[in-house]
């Protein structure tokens, strides 16, 4: 027969402590894993142009990034992700890797123009940033279709 942590000895009620411990050290543990602090997103400083449209002096053509309203990501005409329940973009990734070497082997800075659809959700743009933050481009711009 199995013991319960709460018995009565002598008309007096008792807890039997170590198991109680046991079961607070194995929640604590539980919960220290399961919160560990993991940074999602990269802190991504901005400069916004003061007047008019400045594009950088670049040999390299901008790579225009597209973000459809169904999530998937476009560049070069060719369908990269399509998948809106992950957050890592392989492809996309792979693709932008290829681009800042190019751009590295030409000595200049990569620049990409992210164009996005009013119906795409915020976390799809924040997924395309941190693939370029992970990749080392900063030059990005943005616009609206």
């Amino acid at each position: 027969m199995r013991k319960s942590s709460l018995s009565i000895e002598g008309g007096r009620p008792s807890l039997n402590l170590p198991s109680m411990i046991d079961v607070a050290f194995l929640l604590l543990i539980f919960f220290l894993f399961s919160a560990s602090q993991r940074p999602i997103e990269a802190d991504i400083s901005m400069s916004l142009p003061c007047s008019g449209h400045h594009q950088p002096n670049l040999s390299v053509c901008p790579m225009e990034i597209q973000i459809q309203a169904d999530g998937s990501i476009m560049t070069d005409g060719k369908i990269l992700d399509t998948d809106i329940n992950r957050r890592d973009l392989p492809l996309l990734e792979g693709r932008l890797k290829e681009y800042k070497a190019a751009a590295d082997l030409l000595s200049t800075q990569p620049f990409i123009a992210i164009s996005a659809s009013n119906d795409v959700q915020w976390q799809r743009h924040v997924d395309v940033l941190n693939s370029l933050i992970k990749v080392g481009i900063e030059n990005i711009a943005f616009s609206v279709n």
